[in-house]
């Protein structure tokens, strides 16, 4: 009899993981393969990814799609990645909305071409009331921008009248983030032995325990998965206090 695959419990979590996906390059130069089959397997891998975390009862899932200083690339590198997004969204958006997905968007939607921003509407737009696994796409997405941001959305309010000033604490900040309203991620994993967060989450990531593994992206799989939340789970998470807390630092819808 095959055993039972191992499902997200609330109480010990994951319930958010965050996957920085790295490798795609240097799966392809391996193999003598150009970068843009490397990219193509990594969409595969996503796939397999969204599916395994339904399967496990993971609630999100934000993945770093393209990061701000993605622009530095090549211009058809930068074109390939476009192209393939446009792809992923036509081909399986229906079947992220049918398994009752809810896809969200964070980053800058300034500078991207008309018909890639409009695809990240609709996408949003289709699957807003879904309530199964919420994937969080972060797309021309940087984290110090993030926050920049945020800190002038918080000095505009406060300049404005709406805000003040003396009542701003970490959760009223959170509002002003492009993550508002999503939990923290609890995991945060980097695949192809890279070990560093490049820009992503740094707010949200205050707590997050990382766990990085040598896996290009493309050969990422349930099984992956599987060890990085075992990983998570042997863990004590501390928070900064003497134990592990009986729930999550933060509740937040």
């Amino acid at each position: 009899m095959q055993e039972q695959a191992p499902i997200a419990d609330p109480a010990t979590g994951p319930r958010h993981v965050a996957i920085i996906m790295d490798g795609n390059g240097r799966w392809a130069a391996r193999r003598g393969l150009p970068r843009l089959e490397g990219h193509r397997r990594g969409v595969q891998a996503l796939r397999r990814t969204v599916r395994a975390a339904i399967e496990l009862g993971i609630s999100y899932l934000t993945i770093y799609s393209f990061s701000s200083e993605n622009w530095r690339r090549p211009a058809q590198e930068v074109g390939d990645l476009f192209s393939l997004l446009r792809l992923f969204v036509r081909r399986d958006l229906a079947d992220l909305h049918g398994r009752g997905v809810r896809v969200r968007f964070v980053g800058s939607k300034e500078g991207l071409p008309p018909d890639i921003a409009g695809l990240l509407v609709e996408a949003e737009s289709l699957t807003r009331a879904n309530v199964g696994l919420t994937l969080v796409v972060a797309f021309n997405y940087g984290a110090r921008q993030e926050i920049l941001g945020a800190a002038r959305a918080v000095a505009r309010a406060a300049r404005d009248g709406q805000l003040d000033i003396d009542t701003l604490d970490e959760e009223v900040f959170e509002a002003f983030l492009d993550t508002a309203g999503i939990p923290d991620p609890d995991l945060l994993i980097r695949t192809s032995g890279e070990q560093r967060l490049s820009n992503f989450l740094l707010w949200q990531s205050a707590y997050a325990e990382l766990v990085f593994t040598p896996i290009f992206w493309p050969d990422f799989d349930r099984s992956a998965l599987e060890a990085a939340l075992k990983e998570f789970r042997s863990r004590d998470r501390r928070f900064g206090g003497l134990g592990a807390p009986s729930a999550s630092l933060k509740e937040r819808a």
